[in-house]
């Protein structure tokens, strides 16, 4: 039996609502096998199509929060529900299981999980794009990447964590 591929997704967007706001960057990490690919979908390549071209050989795909964000963000946007096409792990529950609180960020922090880019989150992300799209600096854009790239591989380090770590139970 074949095995398909793996796929940690994050998506940047110009704020929390998926009614006014839209997607800026959707980044993938695809991994089958020992071999990796990161795909970054930005501005007007964040589209239905390409979406669904850079996940084809895709069965599961892993969020951290994805159930209440990512996904239903993409489902307005672009008018395609991730969770019925591919089966969907969202590790935040996970990490509940396991007594470990807060964003992905704090997460990480709590597992000793490292980040190149410190003192970069979600807002700044979103700032990031305006300096980009306003002013044309390629510098924020490449910031936003790089900030987006680390969500997507660091989703797969905290799979590897919580798969090999043996928590304490909750009193």
């Amino acid at each position: 039996m074949r095995r398909l591929a793996d796929a940690y997704l994050d998506i940047e967007t110009t704020g929390l609502s998926r009614f006014s706001d839209y997607i800026t960057v959707i980044g993938i990490y695809r991994c089958h096998r020992g071999d990796s690919e990161l795909i970054q979908l930005v501005g007007e390549e964040v589209t239905r199509g390409n979406l669904i071209t850079a996940l084809k050989g895709v069965n599961t795909i892993y969020t951290y929060n994805g159930s209440r964000f990512d996904l239903p963000f993409i489902a307005a946007s672009l008018g395609i529900d991730l969770a019925t096409e591919f089966y969907h792990h969202d590790l935040m529950y996970d990490c509940w299981r396991n007594n470990l609180y807060g964003g992905f960020k704090a997460v990480e922090r709590q597992l000793g999980i490292p980040r190149q880019l410190q003192g970069v989150d979600g807002f700044e992300a979103v700032q990031l794009w305006w300096r980009y799209r306003r002013g044309g600096n390629q510098n924020a854009l490449a910031l936003l990447l790089q900030y987006n790239k680390e969500d997507v591989v660091n989703l797969k380090t905290l799979r590897e964590r919580l798969a090999s770590c043996h928590f304490p139970e909750p009193f």
